[in-house]
């Protein structure tokens, strides 16, 4: 089976290696709109964990990754669920549940990407973290942060799953609970991990991509995480502007896998004047620029899987 395996990754690589570059531009924008305007609508109350909003954030994700027929990786079907507790502010229901969403494209290769996004956000801001305090007791519906992340994971997975190719990679999607709690279902993940940790190659992770600012351009941060990393960007060009970080923590759920020794990066466009209030709303969103970066993010993935296993750097 290991022979099998070692034969059927070489021959992956060849065909990968030779395939035509069309997949790229299977980005499409009305799905990117389509998963904001749900997760971010009034009607989920703000997605906090352990309530009502969030839970149909989950049961959203999971919907596309049965239909994109990923397999299940988590401990029940698609599901890993792990305890979040509330400790930013004293509140009588503090002791809550998350779930982790887990799904699977299998290439039958020796190692694995991780792409991940949190879907959880301050629901009305009672939790602690909103910006606003005035706004507290008000939807913070999270268009930004971080229903955007949600759908360019929604969409690479599509991608990926509808392109054609085999990968010589398989790929793990993941949508984490309980970011806003303290990175609570990325760290749950990475202490209970439903593949081996030293079988995955690098995460990628998109936490508010949606609000691109061309006098900044795309944080790309973790790039120091590998030595690899300077070559895998070595001659991509892209119609926005990125700029290039070392450091692999960086306040999301990458530092759950940087703290692992495993590479990362994390795609964020940065703060803003609505991050964490109630005006982070979907009309606010540069789809244009979402589309742009997930095209990156896609030539960024495409040629780190050219690479052998990529070794870790520290950065700090």
């Amino acid at each position: 089976m290991k022979n099998f395996r070692i034969i059927f990754s070489i021959a992956a690589m060849v065909a990968f290696l030779v395939a035509p570059n069309w997949a790229i531009s299977q980005v499409n924008p009305k799905n990117l709109k389509k998963h904001i305007k749900y997760l971010s609508a009034d009607k989920m109350k703000g997605r906090e964990t352990g309530m009502q909003g969030s839970s149909k954030a989950a049961d959203y994700v999971e919907k596309f990754f049965k239909k994109y027929k990923l397999e299940p990786k988590g401990v029940q079907g698609f599901r890993q669920s792990f305890p979040a507790k509330i400790t930013r502010v004293k509140i009588s229901n503090a002791e809550r549940k998350s779930d982790n969403i887990i799904g699977f494209l299998d290439n039958s290769a020796e190692y694995t990407i991780v792409i991940g996004a949190h879907y959880d956000h301050l629901g009305t801001g009672h939790i602690g973290g909103s910006r606003d305090s005035l706004g507290v007791g008000k939807i913070h519906n999270g268009a930004d942060d971080n229903a955007s992340g949600v759908a360019g994971l929604l969409e690479l997975a599509r991608h990926y799953t509808s392109n054609d190719i085999i990968e010589p990679f398989n790929i793990l999607f993941i949508g984490f609970g309980a970011e806003e709690l303290g990175l609570l279902g990325s760290k749950y993940f990475t202490e209970n991990p439903t593949i081996p940790l030293n079988s995955i190659q690098w995460m990628l992770n998109m936490d508010m991509i949606g609000r691109y600012n061309p006098d900044n351009g795309v944080a790309v941060i973790g790039y120091g995480t590998s030595s690899a990393f300077p070559k895998i960007f070595e001659g991509i060009s892209s119609d926005i502007k990125f700029n290039l970080s070392r450091d692999g923590n960086g306040g999301s759920d990458q530092t759950s896998f940087y703290r692992k020794n495993i590479p990362v990066l994390f795609f964020h466009t940065g703060g803003h004047d609505d991050y964490h209030k109630p005006t982070d709303d979907e009309e606010r969103i540069n789809y244009k620029a979402m589309e742009s970066i997930l095209k990156l993010e896609i030539e960024v993935l495409d040629n780190s899987m050219k690479q052998p296993k990529m070794d870790f750097q520290w950065t700090n």
